[in-house]
């Protein structure tokens, strides 16, 4: 095949895939609804990111920058539409940052020209992943995100340790970011940091993830919460952890918070990932719960168990049985798009609405904590079903 011939058609099978519909799932379980097919994946980065468009230097037309993964990606109204700051794994394992951006938040999701220059810090990054998103009320788009580099306390031998910290960056526009210290926390490492979108106390909010190592949360597991008064220089001396690992559930090995919450008039709802281990490895799933309006610190409603676990080929990919999410959006009419990532591997959206969630959470039972609690939860639902059904037959 000549190069003109295979650059056409791979221009066809790109546009073919960026302005596919994605249809939203006809059943469910009445609390969100999946769409099809995933948003983002590799195959939906621009061409010319991938490949030399120009014959005399690349006459086979071969990839020259090869694209393994898109996923884990921030999310943000950003004018007219909705815009997820992904992130961007090459072939050579290292991540970048790209805005891109949908009229309808479902489908047509395009890159903008070029991924996003995150400025360093002395000493560079290693590795950048994994950005939060939000609209703080000091008037500043925020990021915050993992910066990871290797362990110097690492033996020669050992190329796995490392080191993970908060990233901070800000922006008007998505484009243009000015680069903040890394957040310091009395905790070793720091991932899935989130900041609040409002003062507290006239002071910065953030929820954290104490950990003691870079794989394992260790004594510091759960989600954590502290203040500090200066982002330009943001320093938490205490953490409180708000919501803690707990033994035999979906998140007895670790949990973080994904995106920054969203505001309603029962309480601020959160959506974190919790992790098990299994036979099989590591199990992400997400869930939600509430807390209080004045008292951020103080959780008023978890129902038991996951809102969302892998299906299908959500199961598969780099690293398998993942659900993730660090972005969703809410829109001023109370419907949500939630921004997940399934595997490590690709971006998908569920579609639900404030009203939805809420009357989820504060509905669905919390955790018991043991059997004969989860079957007396279905007993007594049984038993009301069967009352209903009397009352019909009456």
């Amino acid at each position: 095949m000549n190069f003109d011939l295979r650059l056409k058609r791979l221009k066809e099978e790109h546009v073919s895939l960026i302005t596919r519909p994605n249809i939203p799932e006809e059943t469910g379980n009445g609390i969100f609804k999946r769409h099809r097919y995933p948003v983002l994946t590799a195959s939906h980065t621009p061409l010319f990111w991938r490949y030399d468009l120009n014959p005399a230097t690349n006459p086979y037309l071969m990839e020259r920058f090869g694209i393994n993964a898109v996923f884990n990606a921030g999310a943000i109204r950003s004018g007219d539409k909705y815009a997820l700051v992904a992130r961007v794994e090459g072939a050579d394992r290292k991540s970048f940052f790209a805005v891109a951006e949908s009229e309808n938040g479902t489908d047509n999701f395009q890159f903008r020209q070029y991924p996003i220059h995150m400025p360093s810090l002395a000493g560079g990054d290693t590795n950048l992943y994994d950005i939060r998103l939000v609209q703080h009320e000091d008037g500043w788009i925020y990021g915050l995100f993992c910066t990871e580099e290797r362990d110097p306390a690492a033996t020669p031998g050992d190329q796995t340790s490392a080191i993970a910290q908060c990233g901070i960056a800000r922006t008007r526009d998505l484009t243009d970011w000015e680069r903040l210290p890394n957040l310091v926390t009395p905790s070793p490492q720091q991932r899935n940091v989130v900041l609040h979108p409002e003062f507290v106390n006239g002071q910065y909010a953030f929820y954290t993830r104490p950990q003691d190592g870079f794989i394992e949360a260790g004594n510091g597991g759960g989600i954590g919460f502290g203040l500090c008064s200066n982002i330009e220089k943001a320093v938490i001396t205490e953490e409180m952890v708000i919501d803690p690992k707990r033994y035999h559930t979906i998140y007895e090995a670790k949990n973080g918070l994904g995106p920054a919450p969203i505001k309603t008039g029962k309480g601020w709802l959160h959506l974190a990932h919790g992790v098990r281990n299994t036979a099989a490895g590591l199990r992400y799933t997400l869930y939600l719960f509430l807390t209080d309006l004045q008292d951020l610190t103080k959780v008023i409603a978890k129902p038991a168990g996951y809102f969302m676990a892998p299906e299908g080929m959500e199961r598969t990919g780099d690293v398998s049985n993942v659900l993730f999410c660090n972005g969703w959006i809410a829109d001023p009419d109370g419907t949500v798009y939630i921004y997940y990532a399934s595997s490590d591997t690709r971006m998908h959206v569920a579609v639900s609405s404030v009203d939805r969630l809420l009357d989820y959470v504060q509905n669905t039972a919390p955790d018991g904590f043991n059997s004969a609690d989860s079957a007396g939860r279905v007993k007594a639902l049984v038993d009301a079903n069967l009352a209903v059904a009397g009352m019909h037959n009456a």
